[in-house]
């Protein structure tokens, strides 16, 4: 048991676990001190001055996020001279900060603007300077804006420590200080991945995704096009934050109902298509593994994850997966099979993305791959953040909506196609198919493989299909993932068969449920809610095997023949190429 201390805050007794922060000790008895540059994701490092307390018997103000509590201490949180501080310090921030809000996309959501109205700040006292750096818009996905960055340096913690990414960086000293692309080139220049975990964790409006919502409200009210959608599996689970739902809370039908009030003419599930990617990654994987094969497999679900390998780890290209996303494999099937099934025009069709991630507004045309159709298969991405904008700006009472179903011919999907959106999740849903076509068994003896599931941020396990010792891997968030790959490089160099035969990845913490295009305020407490909800989706499905999807099989038996064929591989799979970190 961990060595307890106790203590006490604004004269409250108070008993912790050594190496508790005053913050946290602070809301173990329901005292809540301001912060801004803190996270839970992050190590605390001070860079605000809000959170400053009082200990009795010292003259000095400490930083509750990154000072430990000490047996005895007495600690006060707030009074007149720790008000005054922190106000001083809110008023300097936006002294230098753009008084736009009503304009800004995080305008209600800002933890600045909330902390300033709890404060009634009114008036700024000092001279107002607001730098005049020009806006960054250079990538498909991510928008930097310096004007509004408050250096608390959470995107370059995140970008460094938690994605090992390293694109963000501060540059220059003192009050010019600011926050960019490392080498001050633009975003779209350095090594950024899209994977927009800064955009989640941002307390202001600094860094966000590059709204497209105009775009959509433009191609609906187009007589021309025929506007399709599909959801993918995250954004049912926590859309429903952004109304005032609790993390986690099951939004499906509410979701379907919505986008047809938008004026969607057919409303699709990208768990669908995540079933059909089980067909094929799960078809590639039995076929290298029972052939010799290159192994280990690796998926390639993630774009900001294929990103990350195509510049920093080109030596793993033949053991991609060649399937798509799920996301990519709707897209092409509505411009194709939906198309010829509907008899309609594929260049009519404008088919729209709602996805939990802001790299899969880049994924959409990162190869000529993605226009397997003849047409761009993805017209255009929103993340949750934007539906949830577009539903409000549409006057609908989500919360009140009554629940409809999804249009079949590529809706239905299985348990196995929905937990696609947490980690763990693509490996378990390759893995129940996959016992099945090896053995031929109706299914495996226990259809939930709990060895994949769970927040480690590395797992493994071995698999015994009858006899055959399958060993996997499972990584999330990027920053874990290299241990993985030097461990196969470690095989490499020895001459040793690989340790591992199949690796999921996913670049963000929890997978999707925890993407860059999330509601943003997203913690592990939050994950693990959506995750659950995930899990119920799985657990209430008739069936729970993607191979097992009816629609899917009409889909081979009535257009792609077989998985793996040559019409799947045209349309259903892809190519990497080794990239520079630095474009040019």
């Amino acid at each position: 048991m961990a060595n307890m201390l106790q203590l006490e805050i604004n004269g409250l007794p108070v008993e912790v676990p050594a190496g508790t922060s005053i913050l946290n000790a602070a809301k173990a008895v329901q005292v809540r001190i301001p912060t801004l540059c803190h996270h839970p994701d992050l190590p605390a490092w001070a860079a605000c001055g809000i959170c400053v307390v009082r200990q009795a018997g010292s003259p000095k103000l400490l930083r509750a996020c990154c000072t430990e509590v000490t047996p005895g201490m007495k600690i006060t949180t707030h009074d007149s001279d720790i008000v005054r501080v922190r106000r001083t310090v809110l008023e300097l921030i936006l002294a230098n900060h753009p008084n736009d809000c009503l304009q800004c996309l995080r305008s209600n959501n800002c933890e600045l603007q909330k902390i300033a109205a709890d404060f009634g700040i009114r008036e700024i006292p000092f001279p107002t300077e607001v730098p005049a750096i020009p806006v960054d818009n250079s990538t498909t996905s991510i928008v930097l804006n310096p004007e509004k960055c408050i250096k608390c340096g959470r995107c370059v913690q995140v970008c460094q420590g938690m994605q090992d990414v390293w694109a963000l960086e501060f540059i220059g000293r003192g009050e010019k200080t600011r926050i960019a692309p490392a080498a001050d080139v633009t975003l779209n220049e350095s090594p950024c991945i899209k994977c927009g975990q800064c955009t989640a964790h941002c307390p202001v409006g600094a860094i966000y995704e590059k709204d497209e919502t105009r775009k959509v409200w433009d191609a609906l009210r187009d007589p021309d096009k025929h506007c399709v959608v599909q959801i993918a599996p995250a954004v049912r689970v926590a859309i429903g934050e952004a109304f005032g739902k609790d993390p986690g809370a099951l939004m499906t039908g509410e979701t379907y109902a919505g986008l047809r009030r938008l004026g969607f003419k057919a409303v699709f599930d990208t768990n669908y298509s995540a079933d059909v990617t089980i067909m094929e990654e799960g078809s590639e994987f039995i076929e290298r593994f029972t052939k010799n094969g290159t192994l280990p497999l690796i998926t390639s679900c993630c774009p900001a994850w294929t990103d990350w390998m195509e510049k920093y780890a080109p030596d793993f290209i033949d053991n991609f997966s060649s399937a798509k996303s799920p996301q990519q494999m709707l897209g092409v099937l509505s411009k194709t099979y939906y198309a010829e099934k509907m008899g309609i025009d594929p260049a009519k069709i404008y088919m729209v993305s709602i996805m939990p991630c802001t790299a899969k507004k880049y994924e959409i045309s990162r190869s000529d791959n993605m226009f397997a159709s003849g047409h761009q298969d993805i017209d255009v991405v929103l993340t949750t953040r934007e539906l949830a904008r577009m539903f409000k700006s549409a006057g609908i009472d989500f919360l009140k909506l009554v629940p409809e179903g999804v249009d079949n011919i590529l809706g239905n999907y299985s348990g196995a196609g929905t937990i696609f959106g947490v980690t763990g999740g693509v490996m378990e849903a390759a893995l129940r198919t996959a016992y099945c076509l090896i053995t031929g068994d109706a299914q495996p003896p226990a259809i939930n493989f709990e060895m994949t599931r769970g927040m480690q941020g590395v797992k493994e396990a071995e698999i015994d299909i009858k006899g055959a010792k399958v060993k996997i891997a499972i990584a999330h968030q990027m920053g874990n993932v290299e241990q993985v790959l030097n461990s196969i490089r470690e095989d490499r160099k020895a001459g040793r068969k690989p340790r591992y035969d199949f690796i999921e990845v996913m670049a963000c913490r929890g997978g999707c449920i925890g993407g860059g295009g999330q509601p943003t305020g997203a913690t592990d407490e939050v994950r693990k809610l959506r995750t659950a909800g995930i899990y119920t989706d799985d657990e209430k499905s008739v069936l729970r095997m993607s191979h097992l999807n009816p629609d899917v099989q009409k889909l081979y038996a009535d257009f792609l023949g077989k998985p793996l064929s040559e019409k799947a591989h045209h349309l259903l799979h892809n190519h990497y190429h080794s990239k520079k970190v630095y474009a040019k």
